[in-house]
């Protein structure tokens, strides 16, 4: 069973190389959705169902945004799936459970995205905080009214399954299971994230 999946991030040193890499995997090329004004970043994006999935890279036309850029994307030394995000209606809830649990979340803060025909995104978000078990616990999601990025994106395919690997999976696990996220998570080495994807042409590709 899939955790409730609001989008998957995937870091690239540059736009361009992270849609060529998707399309090579997928075969279908992200659209460019826009920028991140103030954070440094610009995206383009793909849907699988109702979870979309964003290529994310530092935006050229953004020089002066200090850096580390947003969520470190600027450390990204090659295309890679870096984090996701689920969804919480109660964003100052949860933070309570976070507090009361010891758990580091980043601040609550709102944020906006101007699409490329116009029309504006709003949002509100746990600020994706910098160390984050290599992308591993996610931050949180509340689109209020707006309407969800996935409805009007391109279809890539559909996510089989989900999961998280880490040298600590007890640790991490009960942090999420704290947090109302159940994200599987597995024993290894190297902490990284895996998704297990159909693509439209029916072929099964693992994207880490």
């Amino acid at each position: 069973m899939l955790p409730k999946i609001d989008h998957l991030i995937f870091a690239a040193p540059t736009l361009e190389s992270g849609m060529d890499a998707i399309e090579n995997l997928l075969g279908i090329r992200p659209v460019v959705g826009g920028q991140h004004k103030g954070r440094g970043t610009h995206n383009a994006l793909l849907t699988f169902g109702d979870i979309y999935f964003e290529v994310i890279a530092p935006d050229p036309a953004q020089p002066d945004v200090p850096k580390p850029l947003w969520m470190k994307t600027d450390q990204a030394t090659q295309p890679k799936l870096w984090t996701w995000a689920t969804v919480n209606p109660d964003l100052f809830e949860l933070e309570k459970v976070a507090n009361q649990n010891q758990i580091s979340l980043g601040e609550i803060e709102s944020g906006t995205r101007i699409q490329t025909n116009g029309n504006i995104l709003k949002w509100q978000l746990t600020e994706p905080i910098l160390e984050n078990e290599n992308g591993i616990m996610p931050f949180f999601l509340n689109w209020g009214e707006t309407i969800h990025p996935s409805k009007t994106l391109p279809q890539a395919g559909e996510i089989l399954s989900f999961k998280a690997i880490h040298p600590n999976p007890e640790l991490i696990q009960n942090q999420l299971d704290k947090l109302g996220v159940n994200l599987l998570v597995e024993k290894g080495n190297d902490p990284h994230l895996e998704a297990t994807i159909r693509t439209l042409k029916g072929d099964i590709i693992q994207l880490a």
